[in-house]
């Protein structure tokens, strides 16, 4: 079993579309990278600086670390800075972060892939995961509870998993 924790702007759709994933064992959202401990979901609008973001455990023998982040960067703009879709503000950042160093080559790899592509650098954010808040039960499976609650990922995103195989 592997963690990894990404920020994707608003953490209801990045869980939505996460969860659809064979492999994917569990998440949780929650508050990651921030100055302050514990922080609510009022501080954290209120620029506190923490990032909205989803702890994915996954089982790497059926799905790896390169596919989750393959996935990752279709449902982001790498480029935008504490921005996606209609959410603006610095706990929209996107950030990869990570406790075990042995994960660092494969998202560096990624990175500089997606970098190369794009012909620019990117605004994500990789860095060793300082601290991760779990946020509200409110927020849990917040799109599943409020199906047409607001997201900025695309609905048909949320059927990838039935397509693909890892």
């Amino acid at each position: 079993m592997q963690t990894i924790y990404l920020a994707a702007g608003c953490f209801w759709g990045a869980q939505r579309f996460f969860d659809q994933f064979e492999g994917v064992v569990r998440t949780e959202v929650g508050y990651a990278n921030g100055p302050t401990e514990n922080p609510t979901y009022q501080e954290v609008c209120r620029d506190s600086g923490h990032a909205e973001t989803v702890r994915i455990d996954f089982d790497e023998n059926v799905i790896t670390l390169r596919e989750i982040l393959d996935d990752y960067f279709l449902v982001i703009d790498p480029v935008s800075v504490n921005k996606q879709g209609g959410d603006e503000g610095i706990q929209y950042r996107t950030g990869i972060y990570y406790e075990d160093e042995a994960l660092l080559p494969v998202i560096r790899e990624k990175c500089r892939e997606v970098e190369s592509s794009l012909g620019m650098p990117l605004a994500v954010e990789v860095e060793p995961l300082r601290n991760f808040y779990t946020a509200e039960e409110y927020h849990q499976k917040y799109l599943v509870k409020n199906p047409s609650g607001y997201c900025h990922i695309p609905t048909a995103m949320f059927s990838l998993g039935s397509r693909k195989k890892h």
